[in-house]
């Protein structure tokens, strides 16, 4: 009886192993892609402060507008003269963002001040759900 190869249960162990490591690696992807989003989000919010700052250091004002959706057909990039569809030259930011899951920030401009809304998936940094931008950074 010399018989080479492996038994049913040796087998079996090892397809229950490969099926152990393979859910815990789809497992951490998941949180990884949640946390890639969130890195993505608080990038754009920082980059659309600049590019407010920017434009309220040359037209003393900040963009003019109340509940824009940004990155929308109709807010794609920002020129002196405020939110266009497209064909921005000389841009403060030649495309405006939006949120990495498809929905848009939400930007509403008031009197000497503007808030970018948005909504993070997990924690960064003490951050966690709703935040905003304003003048002043990024908030809760």
């Amino acid at each position: 009886m010399n018989k080479k190869g492996f038994t049913l249960i040796e087998l079996l162990i090892v397809v229950a192993i490969i099926g152990l490591l393979s859910t815990l690696a789809v497992v951490a992807l998941g949180s990884a892609r949640v946390k890639a989003r969130d890195s993505k989000r608080l990038a754009d919010l920082k980059q659309l402060q600049t590019a407010f700052e920017l434009y309220y250091t040359d037209q003393n004002a900040y963009p003019t507008g109340a509940g824009i959706n940004l990155g929308d057909t109709d807010h794609a990039c920002l020129n002196s003269s405020g939110f266009a569809q497209t064909g921005c030259t000389n841009a403060y930011m030649g495309v405006v963002p939006k949120d990495p899951q498809g929905g848009y920030y939400t930007y509403t401009m008031a009197s000497s001040t503007y808030t970018v809304n948005g909504t993070l998936e997990g924690e960064v940094n003490g951050l966690v759900g709703a935040i905003k931008l304003t003048p002043a950074g990024i908030s809760l």
